[in-house]
């Protein structure tokens, strides 16, 4: 019998300037079922190599650990190109991972820009594909670890109640971009 999911944390990171180096903001939305629990806030480095430690840090430091079910994440890359080890972070937190996009990833692109002008591309690379294609599920495109395709969808249909992004990550998105700009701006 298929396990049901209610508690999320949804992380997105907030907009950055091109040229901006340094720490981006990133902000974790906490959802139980489709009530706002709790947000967290956090950085990580801009193309850097921290986004798993940091996001590992921050739903661990909260007091929404114990309660929470999967995290999500709106691409498998955080400020630019810090990618996350999905399947590290699912380990660290004792968690499945989904990653749910609203486009299929350019997978080429992705890969000759990192290995071209990333530090540490090639690791990152390999974590990316590690992962496999992203599949296209209600909806949207996912990368998952530690849930089945049949849970992913339940999830992903439960949560997304105004278009097609799970509310975790569409809020994530919209505190995300106040803390920077003022303002939420943008289609999530």
């Amino acid at each position: 019998m298929p396990r049901t999911i209610s508690h999320v944390v949804g992380f997105d990171d907030a907009p950055f300037e091109r040229e901006h180096r340094g720490d981006v903001p990133v902000v974790g939305a906490v959802y139980a079922g489709l009530r706002l629990e709790g947000v967290l806030t956090g950085s990580v480095r801009r193309d850097g190599a921290n986004a798993t430690r940091r996001l590992t840090a921050l739903v661990e430091g909260s007091k929404f650990v114990r309660q929470l079910q999967l995290v999500m994440l709106q691409g498998v890359a955080l400020a630019g190109f810090n990618v996350v080890d999905l399947h590290g972070l699912s380990e660290a937190l004792e968690l499945p991972v989904l990653v749910v996009v609203r486009k299929r990833p350019r997978l080429d692109r992705v890969r000759s820009a990192l290995l071209a002008r990333v530090r540490g591309g090639a690791r990152k690379w390999a974590l990316i594909e590690q992962l496999g294609p992203a599949e296209p599920l209600a909806g949207v495109y996912v990368q998952r670890v530690g849930i089945t395709r049949s849970e992913a969808a339940t999830v992903i249909r439960r949560t997304a109640v105004a278009g097609s992004i799970p509310e975790p990550l569409r809020t994530a998105h919209l505190i995300a971009g106040a803390l920077v700009t003022g303002e939420s701006r943008g289609r999530v």
